[in-house]
């Protein structure tokens, strides 16, 4: 595995972190008198207050220097990147299709991926508490340590509060925000692959060979990262069989023993979601579906996942039950969540009726494969982080789904509406209740020149001048003939009696 895809040769002399700091300050500075000439000020205001925050951070930083040959450059670092720029694209593209505010929801992406980050880092230093034992190791980003339901939940309150301001719904942006989390999970779990971390346990000697060479990870050489003797694999088995014939093994080999790659595991489930999720757009009922049903079913994945996950930064919460009970008792929750909620959106009768039968599959096979021999040397265990979220937000996307999904079977239309379009409705239902001959006499007054200009029209005007005033008195006319029909008819209603009331 590659963990540094190559290093940039550095100068042979200390630099000082507030450079680069003070360099963020200049380019936010441009950026928010950039914004505040095209008269966005929210973009402006962001520009500014990351400027304070960056020449904060240059003040306090002044002493903080660093000095090495070279600067590495890490692997995952670059999928994230490349993972970034794919969803700014695959979004906008996304969001422009659906007849977003092309600007507004740029800056809500860049907003949406910060606040990712964070939350990623967030929800690993709560699962992790006991690697931070200072300040400074909470913006050691690399040595690792970024959880991707924590990105999950820190861009979703980023992009709440974003929108809340432009008075904007969330769940339209939601809708186009999260094929480029599929993308994301692409890209950086291939990262995750070449860094080694989130591994998975180990393979049976009757795996396939492929298999089994794709889930080998090196004992990198000492030095080559600040934190860690080899790949998070090699690293743990030696933790784990140290002292026994298993550690000499992997001293001999230089390799860890060969594990699931749920590395590229996930990062299949992040292809097939994408085209899942594209394919429900073609069927979209409701705003808010597409989103859901990314909740859900990469809550189901990523359920399963975990139960082939070796990797001990994960931390565990939950009731502690018999392992045989509590998986599949969590994965029958979620058939039941899927079979009332988002079995709504398969559009075939037979299909959804199958797919119905088959959600009930997971926890069946679970329970086979987990339940001991005897009850009494049955394996207490907690769900994961990651688990417990996927449970719960599993089960609530289920019960939104059902709601929307009723809502939108009532009115089609408010359900895939963007929120705005009342203001629009009201406009033009005041156009439609303007009174005609007010209307024509505003198209009049229009037509009628200025004082102080030419009151006459010129040569080559004078035809299309007349021509304006023959329609404006047919107008009149045709308008003048339906009146009197109207009242004719009203006339006649009266000699007749009331009419009959409407049903």
């Amino acid at each position: 595995m590659h963990p540094i895809l190559f290093r940039i040769p550095l100068p042979h002399r200390p630099l000082k972190a507030w450079w680069a700091l003070v360099a963020i300050v200049v380019v936010s500075l441009v950026y928010a008198a950039v914004m505040q000439r095209k008269q966005q000020k929210d973009s402006a205001i962001g520009g500014v207050v990351l400027a304070i925050l960056a020449g904060a951070g240059a003040y306090f930083a002044r002493a903080v220097q660093f000095e090495s040959p070279n600067l590495p450059i890490y692997s995952y670092g670059v999928m994230l990147g490349l993972s970034l720029v794919v969803g700014w694209y695959l979004t906008l593209g996304l969001a422009e299709h659906d007849k977003l505010p092309k600007e507004t929801m740029a800056n809500c992406y860049v907003v949406t991926a910060i606040a990712a980050i964070v939350g990623s880092r967030i929800l690993y230093i709560v699962t992790n508490l006991d690697e931070f034992k200072t300040f400074a190791d909470v913006f050691a980003l690399r040595r690792g340590g970024l959880v991707a339901y924590g990105g999950f939940i820190g861009g979703y309150v980023g992009s709440w509060f974003f929108l809340a301001r432009h008075k904007l719904r969330l769940l339209p942006w939601a809708d186009v925000a999260v094929p480029s989390l599929a993308s994301g999970l692409l890209v950086t779990r291939i990262g995750c692959y070449l860094f080694g971390c989130d591994f998975g346990t180990r393979l049976g000697s009757n795996a396939p060979g492929w298999l089994k060479k794709l889930g080998t990870f090196p004992h990198w050489a000492q030095g080559t990262l600040d934190a860690g003797d080899g790949a998070p694999a090699w690293s743990r088995h030696w933790e784990i069989y140290r002292g026994m014939p298993e550690g000499q093994e992997l001293l001999k080999n230089n390799m860890s023993f060969p594990v699931h790659p749920t590395q590229l595991y996930e990062s299949l489930v992040g292809l097939l979601l994408l085209g899942l999720l594209l394919w429900q757009r073609r069927h979209q009922k409701f705003r808010g579906q597409i989103f859901f049903t990314f909740v859900f079913a990469y809550g189901v994945a990523r359920f399963l996942l975990e139960i082939i996950r070796d990797d001990v930064e994960r931390g565990e919460y939950g009731p502690v039950m018999a392992e045989h009970v509590l998986i599949p008792g969590a994965l029958l929750l979620l058939s039941v969540g899927f079979v009332f909620g988002i079995a709504l959106g398969i559009t075939n009768a037979r299909a959804r009726s199958v797919a119905r039968v088959l959600a009930f599959a997971p926890p069946v096979v679970a329970y086979a494969i987990l339940k001991p021999v005897s009850f009494a040397k049955s394996v207490n265990i907690q769900l994961s982080t990651s688990q417990l979220i996927a449970l719960v937000s599993g089960l609530l996307v289920s019960y939104y789904y059902a709601k929307y999904w009723q809502d939108a079977r009532k009115n089609p239309e408010l359900a895939m509406s963007l929120g705005n379009e009342g203001m629009v409705d009201a406009a033009d239902d005041r156009d439609d209740r303007r009174d005609p001959a007010e209307a024509s006499e505003e198209e009049a007054a229009h037509d009628e020149p200025v004082p102080g200009t030419d009151a006459e029209p010129t040569a080559a005007q004078a035809p299309q001048a007349k021509r304006k005033k023959g329609l404006r008195k047919k107008g009149k006319k045709g308008r003048a003939s339906q009146t009197e029909d109207e009242t004719t008819e009203e006339e006649d209603v009266g000699a007749a009696g009331d009419p009959a009331p409407e049903t």
